[in-house]
């Protein structure tokens, strides 16, 4: 058994008194960090490289705080001037996970790289900690690496702020294979149900 299937066991039981021991003397430590920090190296190593990172040029990590909650409604002193259907103001979630929340941030950030993924890291009463895997398309080590190369293309510019990265297709639903997604067959539920409503004439029949 190599080096990383003991750190993903070690990580798989979050409960252990040595995993409890890190967790909170670390989340103390990023508590008194900025909520977005540049890391020299990935906190979970095997997870990391899961998801593609390698250690070598072109490649950086960002370890980003999402303050914890649901979205309150930013309207004056709670008043909706609108039907009673859309009153709420306090138990309202928002539509995407705090994951894809701390990787448009750190997109944000590192504007000139390209977000690849992220995982969750730490966590405490106010805020969730996830380190984000970014790659710089323009160094000349990532264009010439035929297996990272493609997000050189313009087309994966800012994939994170259009739901492109593993947390944003969660968010839109696309995780469901099968019958069950027939729903979001086209990208999204609106995309089929607009596919679904318009009717095609033929311009000659």
């Amino acid at each position: 058994m190599g080096a990383y299937k003991y750190l993903e066991e070690i990580w798989r039981k979050k409960q252990s008194d040595a995993l409890r021991f890190l967790l909170r003397v670390r989340a103390w430590e990023y508590r008194q960090g900025k909520k977005i920090q540049k890391v020299s190296r990935p906190t979970r190593t095997d997870k990391a490289h899961k998801l593609g990172y390698k250690a070598k040029q072109g490649y950086s990590v960002f370890r980003v705080a999402v303050r914890r909650g649901g979205r309150k409604r930013p309207n004056y002193k709670g008043i909706v001037h609108g039907k009673p259907k859309n009153q709420g103001i306090n138990q309202l979630k928002y539509a995407r996970n705090l994951r894809a929340v701390a990787e448009e941030r750190a997109g944000r950030h590192a504007m000139n790289m390209r977000v690849l993924n992220s995982y969750w890291v730490n966590q405490d009463a106010t805020y969730k900690y996830f380190e984000v895997i970014c790659v710089d398309p323009s160094h000349v080590v990532i264009r010439n690496d035929p297996r990272i190369n493609w997000i050189v293309a313009p087309v994966h510019k800012h994939r994170e702020r259009r739901g492109l990265t593993s947390a944003g297709k969660k968010h839109r639903g696309l995780r469901v294979k099968g019958h069950r997604a027939n729903n979001t067959m086209g990208g999204s539920h609106r995309a089929a149900w607009k596919r679904r409503k318009t009717q095609n004439m033929r311009r000659y029949r």
